[in-house]
């Protein structure tokens, strides 16, 4: 567990405050403005619920079932009911780091004072982070309207003493066992306290910011593999220049062209091709239309950042407990503004790893390398080098293909066409984690085989910065050219090295900070 504690009050969580809690573990702390919000707001829903007269989620039933008034001596047992049939998740279990993202953002909506809890309920909330429990939520049961039911509901349920969890040592646990030991005391739910739990999009928008936090650094791991990829089939970077990208100032595609400029400079084998005699200006749009497909991409995540740190500034919850006291149904807890994002962000991934893909072919192909052996193998036709790579590249992007199909073009009716229309977020959400995952592995391998070709263009040598990449994937587990070998160990520790970052900071030891 990390030792950083995150404070969380009414006021919105950063993008990294949400990635430290999600993968590094941080502790929460529920600030004293958050604590005096929720116990007024908890003061206003005891008031309501002593009235005679129904008020929606606090003395009704919920969805379809909202017409009938629940008379004082059931409530308690109703909002045990919610959370457990709600709790109707299927499949396998989804990732830690989102689990407990959605657990923080949903912290986050009941430290707004907007949902009416007990303050206690916030604090075993907290507690249940801080101690590295992470309810079992599965990868099915949301459609991404009234928030993501299921999933909230069985970390609900864990708040509650019910279901199972994992420990803070990974450990599969009875959610009583590991609350007992960790301290905590199983939550009472009171009045309205069920639904607020359940109702938020924090699974999606958890997805969202690890999505973008990972699309960062990606796109500038795939500037990396077109800078090689172009050093080694000998391309010009003419068409990277400033003033030919300002004739079209998109920002990302300026950035994009950028980085490639300073991952190519003081190159030898750039200069061996460079004079006057070069007639390399027209190379194949998967090298020369780099900047603007990658450029693109960059200004699709700005779009996706702007909605979610808009989301991230939201209390989500039905019905919410406004500043005067009155508490009023709305429609907030529908996921279309976040689904529409999380769509979106796929189609630009599937088509920066198409790219990829297509630049690799290229490098593998004798008829389009520029004088590299075929496959780039050590003796072709006894060795098949890096053929089955591609192969492995071609049917991932295949695959991500069909993920950037919109999961927020369908919506499927539910609660008896009460809920009449959904967005199905937590469905785009999921695809877009498959999606990061594969344009993680399509950038790993080109990389791979640029490295390998840069290497067969000795005696001339890489510029710089390509230079110290190759270096480092030597160093990290994926040896140079040589005759055939078992390859997905090298596949993985290449993936390994551009997910964690370490190849573009082999880079940027030499170009300085890229973007």
């Amino acid at each position: 567990m990390g030792d950083t504690n995150i404070q969380v009050g009414p006021e919105p969580l950063t993008f990294d405050e949400v990635v430290a809690v999600a993968r590094d573990g941080a502790r929460v702390a529920l600030t004293d403005e958050a604590l005096k919000a929720i116990t007024e707001s908890r003061a206003a829903i005891e008031e309501l619920a002593s009235r005679p007269t129904p008020v929606y989620g606090v003395s009704t039933g919920f969805g379809a079932l909202a017409t009938r008034h629940i008379a004082p001596e059931l409530r308690a047992q109703l909002q045990l009911n919610i959370v457990r049939s709600h709790a109707a998740g299927s499949g396998p279990e989804v990732e830690r780091e989102v689990v407990r993202a959605l657990m923080l953002l949903r912290l986050h909506t009941l430290a707004t004072g907007r949902t009416g809890v007990q303050p206690e309920t916030a604090r075993a909330f907290a507690a249940l982070l801080n101690a590295g429990i992470t309810p079992i939520v599965h990868e099915h049961g949301s459609l991404g309207c009234s928030g993501d039911l299921a999933p909230l509901a069985h970390c609900a349920l864990a708040l509650i003493g019910e279901g199972q969890v994992r420990d803070a040592k990974g450990d599969l646990r009875e959610a009583r066992d590991a609350l007992a030991e960790a301290g905590i005391e199983p939550v009472t739910l009171g009045a309205k306290e069920g639904l607020a739990l359940l109702n938020g999009t924090d699974g999606m928008l958890g997805m969202l910011v690890l999505a973008i936090r990972d699309l960062h650094k990606l796109l500038t791991a795939a500037d990396l593999a077109t800078a090689m990829t172009v050093e080694a089939l000998l391309g010009t970077d003419r068409v990277f220049a400033a003033d030919l990208q300002a004739l079209r100032p998109h920002p990302g595609q300026g950035v994009s062209a950028a980085n490639l400029r300073a991952l190519l400079a003081d190159s030898a084998i750039m200069a061996s091709h460079r004079g006057p005699d070069c007639t390399r200006v027209q190379d194949a749009y998967s090298l020369r239309c780099a900047p603007q497909v990658n450029g693109a991409a960059r200004d699709t995540l700005a779009h996706a950042e702007l909605v979610a740190s808009r989301e991230l500034a939201s209390a989500v919850d039905n019905p919410v407990v406004l500043p005067d006291g009155r508490v009023e149904s709305n429609g907030n807890f529908h996921g279309a503004p976040i689904a529409y994002v999380l769509d979106f962000l796929a189609v630009p991934t599937a088509d920066v790893a198409s790219m990829s893909e297509r630049r690799t072919d290229r490098l593998l192909d004798k008829a389009r390398s520029f004088g590299l052996p075929p496959f780039l193998a050590d003796d072709p036709g006894v060795d098949s080098g890096l053929m089955i790579a591609q192969y492995t590249q071609a049917a991932i992007v295949s695959d991500l293909k069909r993920l950037a199909v919109p999961a927020s073009a369908d919506s499927i009716p539910s609660s008896a066409m009460q809920e009449d229309h959904v967005s199905m977020g937590w469905n785009a959400a999921r695809k877009l984690r498959k999606a990061v995952d594969g344009l993680t592995q399509v950038v790993a391998i080109e990389i791979m085989a640029a490295a390998r070709a840069l290497e067969l263009r000795a005696p001339l040598r890489p510029g710089p910065a390509t230079g110290a990449v190759v270096a480092r994937l030597r160093e990290g587990g994926v040896p140079g050219p040589g005759p055939d070998r078992h390859l997905a160990p090298e596949i993985a520790a290449a993936v390994e090295l551009v997910r964690d970052g370490s190849l573009v900071a082999a880079a940027e030891s030499v170009t300085g900070p890229l973007s």
